[in-house]
């Protein structure tokens, strides 16, 4: 008899829990090994990368968003507008003073300017090796990939720790690949399959 196949939400809470118990340290030094990877996309300056600020157990791009900052990268972070809307992107910095946001996600204060980004470094709860990833459910990206893709060609780089792949991701009409995934070991290119 063949068992059921996980549905998406039964999927996000295994590797979120797979996510949440790797220890403290290893959490600190994966996102060091991430940031160490040759980028896979030329940096030159004035490129805007958006990045994220991270809650509960993601990788931390702050490592790599630094290191893209030093090859000229302009960076920003996401703001959340409301609850079924697209994320906008603000400038950010790592002098810059963050403020707690809707969800209590710190983000660049409202006074910094709007940016959009030519590279957005997406957050994840798991993906899989065709590039379908699933987030936290409330369509945030999804919508936001939507909305840059009709304004602008960009390329969506998810960052995750290996433990958070799985074999398959099943998918929907509004769902969207990603172009790269990067882990602590890999950097894996979608774009061709």
């Amino acid at each position: 008899m063949m068992l059921p196949t996980p549905n998406k939400t039964e999927l996000r809470i295994a590797a979120l829990a797979r996510r949440a118990a790797l220890a403290a340290a290893y959490r600190d030094a994966a996102a060091r090994a991430l940031a160490s990877h040759a980028f896979p996309l030329p940096i030159t300056p004035g490129t805007i990368v958006a990045g994220y600020s991270p809650i509960r157990s993601e990788i931390d791009p702050v490592p790599l968003m630094q290191s893209l900052a030093t090859e000229g990268a302009r960076l920003a972070l996401p703001v959340i507008i409301a609850r079924d809307e697209p994320l906008m992107f603000r400038v950010w910095d790592a002098a810059s003073a963050l403020v707690g946001g809707s969800l209590g996600i710190l983000e660049p204060p409202p006074e910094a300017p709007q940016l959009m980004p030519d590279i957005l470094l997406v957050p994840l709860a798991a993906f899989d090796r065709a590039g379908h990833r699933i987030g936290y459910g409330a369509g945030h990206y999804d919508r936001t990939f939507a909305q840059l893709r009709a304004i602008k060609p960009f390329t969506a780089i998810g960052l995750a720790f290996d433990t958070q792949e799985i074999e398959s991701i099943p998918m929907q009409s509004h769902d969207v690949a990603l172009d790269y995934m990067l882990t602590e070991t890999r950097v894996i290119d979608f774009r061709s399959k």
